[in-house]
């Protein structure tokens, strides 16, 4: 049997539309990840749009760039100058990684001399070889870290230029978003090739992840990483505001959290002597660092994510290693779109299975008479 004319058709206009995808995303590869931030800003403030839409309501324009501006102040500007202050002390971080001045084969020696001798001895017969041997591989794994980090930030101070551009196109795509974004989603969910109610279902599931993770997890990460910078400067440790950040990003990762920061600081205090700043580090990691999360989440989120822990950690942990900064947002989405898709994929299965077991007991059922 023949083709027929349309599904030569249908076929030729879907061979286009997916080679011109395919290949706007080769053109604008290089902006993906402004795009991706300015449709996350646009998700996230779309209410704040509306609600001055409310009071201007032929006033789009307006609405839109006054939501721009206040995206602008309230936290644009607070992050660039907080991330001026981590590249200056990532890169005085970096310059003494360099000269020697930092050197963690020193720190954990300190803190191994300082461990009861019982402990000690049990280090190192251990079965991993000589403490000195797992001090020197901890050693340069840890200042391998610090100075991928270091590094990190540094350039991203050096490509100042580029960045700039990438955070321009960023802003001006953000406004269009939220000026446009009543017509573009539904569009968009209209023009996906799936039934309409699954088409809506994995929309709202992404709103959903999307939102938990920027209101809950991003924001949690935040408030406990300014925390932790408050306590480190409190105590005197050097470059307060990168471990902070380090402390947020670790708080992103659930079952690790920021404890992986601040307990190997509090130990290292103790070891060394400093007590006060020991007790001070541990009473803030418990008490306020610890519980800024049960606090903050259920008020940020307001419903879950439906995601276990485990699948959150692997998902971020992945992104991150795939998409950098991204991939703290589009692991989780990955992962909770994944879940939904299988979800209704069985519900269709059942819900088949069912209606054929039903057929077929009406096909098989009693004679009139008998």
């Amino acid at each position: 049997m023949g083709l027929s004319r349309d599904h030569v058709q249908n076929g030729g206009l879907i061979l286009f539309i997916a080679a011109i995808t395919v290949s706007l995303a080769l053109v604008v590869s290089g902006f993906l990840g402004a795009l991706f931030w300015a449709g996350l800003a646009a998700l996230m403030f779309q209410p704040l749009f509306q609600r001055l839409l409310g009071r201007w309501p032929e006033r789009r324009n307006r609405a839109a760039a006054l939501t721009l501006l206040i995206i602008t102040i309230a936290v644009i500007i607070p992050a660039l100058v907080i991330g001026s202050l981590v590249v200056d002390q990532a890169a005085g971080v970096y310059g003494q990684l360099r000269s020697g001045q930092i050197d963690f084969a020193v720190y954990f020696e300190q803190v191994f001399h300082a461990l009861p001798l019982r402990v000690q001895t049990l280090l190192d017969g251990y079965g991993l070889g000589s403490f000195e041997h797992a001090q020197a591989r901890l050693s340069q794994a840890l200042s391998s870290s610090a100075s991928f980090l270091a590094s990190r930030a540094l350039s991203i101070g050096a490509n100042a230029a580029a960045w700039l551009l990438l955070f321009s196109v960023g802003l001006y795509v953000t406004y269009f978003l939220l000026r446009d974004g009543e017509q573009i989603g539904p569009s968009v969910v209209r023009a996906l090739p799936l039934d309409p109610a699954i088409a809506q279902r994995l929309t709202d599931k992404f709103v959903t992840v999307v939102r938990a993770t920027i209101k809950g997890s991003g924001l949690v990460a935040l408030a406990q990483g300014a925390l932790g910078a408050i306590t480190f400067a409190i105590v005197g440790l050097p470059a307060a505001l990168l471990w902070g950040l380090l402390m947020a990003i670790a708080a992103l990762l659930p079952a690790i959290g920021p404890a992986i920061i601040w307990v190997p600081v509090a130990v290292y205090l103790f070891a060394t002597g400093a007590i006060w700043q020991a007790v001070v580090v541990v009473l803030s990691g418990v008490l306020v660092i610890g519980l800024v999360d049960n606090v903050l989440r259920p008020i940020l989120v307001g419903r879950d994510t439906g995601l276990p822990d485990w699948l959150v950690l692997i998902t971020t942990l992945g992104g991150i290693d795939l998409l950098g900064l991204s991939g703290i947002v589009i692991g989780p989405v990955v992962g909770a779109l994944f879940l939904v898709g299988w979800q209704i994929f069985t519900e269709q299965r059942l819900g088949r299975e069912d209606a054929e077991e039903a057929g077929a007991t009406a096909g098989n059922g009693s004679v009139p008479g008998d």
